[in-house]
């Protein structure tokens, strides 16, 4: 680490926060496009098969070139996964959301979707990849921060208050709202219902493949070819549910519109671009990291929103975003205090004596030693994170290499 400046090192700690804000932008601005694309007609059911086709197209071929030396075999047990995966998020989880979105609006679809860091964190504590002890300070303001999120995240459905007159409001054009107050009101009631539970199975089936998705990448560390792979099959069995759910052939024909670039930005920006930032992000810090900035799309799209599809914004939408802002900080100090405190490395596991206890620290503390003179300081990121497998060999194997020296 000397050899970097202090920018450079923090640059190197700000990569995963700047990877995660930019794939919010991505996602930002799929929901918008989607919106329009699915309000002129198009078949959801289609767009999620041109998606993951697109998606495939662009990110098979860097796979097959910068990954065929270190590409590990494909057992049956990760295509299993691999099968799983394309299930829940490609077909599961996008139809799903789709189908919600059109019923609803952009913005809405964003505040449901904001659950996904309480799920996804529910289900890290259960599959043991996130330790809860409610003693500590960073264990509070995860939870916590959690349920604030879905405090506003409940807040922006449930209470809409008056309307807040944007500088440019008086710019945009009624007329050319997509909102789902131009219908009538019995209609938007049962849409948004039906809608919304649409858009909560779809949340479930995303966070459940971020769990499984941490899962698959400790024995298929190809994260390239993992994506290629997971579009792939998502492509083959999206084809099979729209061929069972869509007996239009008309459907299926997309012409150089806003049809094509919503299938062709969704497939490159939100599935292979997203699918592999966040296996690398997620392999340094865990699903709840990744899944913590999904509150940040829910304000962007609100503001793209209101300039583009002319969405209004009403002051339960502002309260419940600041809830959720304020929830997401303490979600991401809590994750940064657990990082920093190394806590996978107690050696409390496995331990039967005060010798073998003082031994084990000696060896983690040379560990640290080694590491900060050979500049390798990611090894202790890297053992705190959360789904790495059997983090603790990797700080118990460094002073072996410094003894055969």
């Amino acid at each position: 680490m000397e050899g970097k400046g202090w920018f450079g090192r923090f640059l190197e700690k700000a990569k995963p926060y700047i990877a995660m804000i930019c794939l919010q932008f991505g996602y930002a601005g799929m929901n918008i496009i989607t919106k329009v694309s699915l309000n002129r007609g198009m078949s959801h059911y289609v767009l999620v098969v041109y998606r993951h086709a697109f998606a495939t197209a662009v990110i098979a071929p860097f796979a097959i070139l910068l990954e065929r030396k270190v590409r590990p075999k494909i057992t049956f047990t990760i295509f299993l996964q691999l099968f799983v995966l394309g299930l829940l998020g490609p077909v599961i989880d996008q139809n799903l959301y789709y189908a919600g979105l059109k019923f609803t609006s952009p913005t809405y679809s964003c505040a449901m979707s904001n659950m996904l860091p309480a799920m996804t964190f529910v289900m890290a504590v259960i599959c043991r990849m996130e330790k809860l002890n409610l003693k500590k300070i960073r264990c509070q303001a995860k939870v916590v921060g959690t349920l604030i999120t879905v405090c506003g995240a409940m807040l922006m459905t449930l209470y809409k208050g008056d309307v807040i007159n944007m500088v440019w409001s008086k710019y945009i054009h009624p007329k050319q709202s997509y909102a789902p107050e131009a219908t009538s009101a019995h209609a938007t009631h049962e849409d948004w219902i039906k809608g919304s539970i649409l858009l909560i199975i779809a949340t479930l089936a995303w966070a459940s493949f971020f769990i499984l998705q941490a899962i698959t990448l400790r024995k298929y560390t190809a994260q390239l070819s993992l994506t290629a792979l997971v579009c792939f099959l998502g492509t083959l069995q999206s084809i099979v549910v729209t061929l069972v759910m869509e007996h239009k052939t008309d459907a299926w024909v997309i012409g150089w519109d806003m049809n094509l670039l919503a299938a062709a930005y969704a497939g490159i920006v939100s599935s292979g671009i997203a699918y592999y930032v966040q296996g690398l992000v997620m392999q340094k810090r865990g699903p709840v990291f990744v899944t913590a900035f999904s509150p940040l799309m829910m304000i962007i799209v609100a503001i793209m929103g209101s300039f583009i599809l002319a969405e209004k914004i009403f002051v339960g939408g502002v309260l419940g975003a600041v809830l959720i802002v304020i929830g997401l900080y303490a979600v991401l100090w809590g994750k940064q205090k657990e990082k920093g405190g190394c806590e996978i490395l107690e050696p409390e596991k496995g331990t039967t004596g005060n010798n073998q206890n003082a031994t084990e620290m000696e060896d983690i503390e040379a560990s640290f030693v080694e590491a900060e003179k050979n500049g390798a300081k990611k090894l202790c990121v890297v053992s705190v994170s959360a789904p790495m497998p059997q983090p603790p060999m990797i700080a118990i194997e460094a002073p072996k290499r410094s003894e055969e020296k």
